[in-house]
């Protein structure tokens, strides 16, 4: 029997991989799966309010992502708390080393959690980390 639920660990901060992430994210979203992201290390600064900063590439891909018009992950992300409602949290704890208070989080996101909360919520999910 396979998991209906999916949970994505988000803790790199290369385009690359936040674009997978979201991709894993929204396709299971509008799929109908439960879904529930965390946010962590240096993916959840993509996520305060404002932050303009573009994601750095690891190869070629993400080169070819820009010049194809790929969806931003960002958007991704979004879309599919919007339209598959997920769940996104970002991390309490790098909210705190970050200095950042949930009113400076995207509206889209749900109230910080820990991460020993989030695995508990995962148990018997499929959880992909990236």
């Amino acid at each position: 029997m396979s998991a209906s639920k999916i949970c994505v660990v988000v803790v790199s901060g290369s385009l690359e991989r936040l674009q997978m992430a979201a991709m894993v994210a929204s396709v299971g979203a509008v799929s109908g799966q439960e879904v529930m992201v965390f946010l962590s290390m240096n993916a959840l600064p993509y996520f305060v309010k404002g932050n303009t900063s573009q994601a750095p590439h690891e190869g070629k891909m993400g080169k070819l992502m820009a010049t194809k018009k790929v969806p931003e992950f960002k958007t991704l992300f979004e879309q599919s708390a919007e339209l598959g409602d997920a769940k996104i949290y970002p991390c309490s704890m790098a909210m705190d080393v970050l200095g950042v208070e949930q009113e400076s989080l995207e509206g889209y996101l749900q109230s910080a959690t820990g991460l020993t909360k989030f695995l508990h919520d995962a148990q018997d999910a499929q959880v992909w980390t990236f």
